[in-house]
């Protein structure tokens, strides 16, 4: 697209054309697109791409949370989800309402962590120009402090359950709605790091939540997993499906 405007050059009007606006501009000037904000009093729940209702009363409605410092958000954090998504649609019964990136607070100790606002609005023009189902929320990064994972998913089913109360059936009845941590097979395998995650998160996490694991080619998370007593613990293993965390091959 381009734009002609009329200039005066001598007296006599000419033609000329504009530079087209870029992605960043159209976007900015979209008013369905509401853009997070860097300060916590001005919070609100990216919900603009969330599934209200399931398309199949049969399924089971989840929503998918990575949490991490996206600094930057790289293509593979774009493709995992879709990864992720391809796997749910051919071997679970869930029904995918939405899929969210938390980057973390700028009290997260990693070298060379970008501001937590340029996080979140890369994360936006990711996800806004190449995707119908992912969403950027800010809540974690506007945070005073470093937030443990297990917190994050307890924001997310409030937001969706407690707040909104889930999703509508068909019927018209309300279905709660199932939060799963996308997670790869490092974070999987930080678990078994002393002091680095308590035994109640982990608990909580895989219990009450559940965890969609990417295998990476050359690791041995499965091993890791049989071997680690809490994940263990809330397995019910049929092949590569686990009852609360669901290990995806690359």
């Amino acid at each position: 697209m381009t734009t002609m405007a009329s200039v005066k050059s001598n007296g006599i009007s000419k033609k000329t054309q504009l530079p087209s606006p870029s992605a960043t501009e159209l976007e900015e000037d979209d008013p369905a697109v509401k853009l997070q904000p860097s300060d916590i009093k001005d919070y609100f729940f990216p919900a603009h791409r969330l599934k209200t209702q399931l398309e199949d009363d049969t399924k089971e409605p989840v929503v998918i949370v990575a949490c991490g410092s996206f600094s930057p958000i790289t293509y593979l954090h774009l493709r995992i989800f879709e990864m992720a998504k391809d796997y749910i649609h051919e071997n679970t019964n869930f029904e995918i309402m939405g899929g969210y990136y938390s980057p973390v607070s700028d009290h997260y100790q990693k070298e060379g962590l970008a501001p937590s606002h340029h996080r979140v609005r890369m994360g936006e023009l990711a996800v806004e120009r190449t995707s119908t189902w992912l969403m950027v929320d800010a809540w974690e990064s506007l945070q005073p402090e470093y937030t443990r994972t297990a917190l994050v998913l307890d924001h997310f089913n409030e937001e969706i359950n407690t707040k909104r109360g889930g999703v509508m059936t068909s019927r018209g009845k309300c279905r709660h709605v199932k939060v799963l941590l996308l997670a790869g097979g490092d974070l999987i395998e930080s678990f078994k790091t002393p002091g680095l995650w308590l035994d109640d998160d982990l608990h909580h996490i895989l219990g009450d939540y559940g965890c969609l694991i990417v295998e990476r080619t050359g690791a041995d998370v499965w091993g890791f997993l049989l071997g680690h007593d809490i994940l263990y613990q809330h397995r019910v293993c049929t092949k590569h499906i686990f009852f609360n965390y669901y290990l995806i091959p690359i």
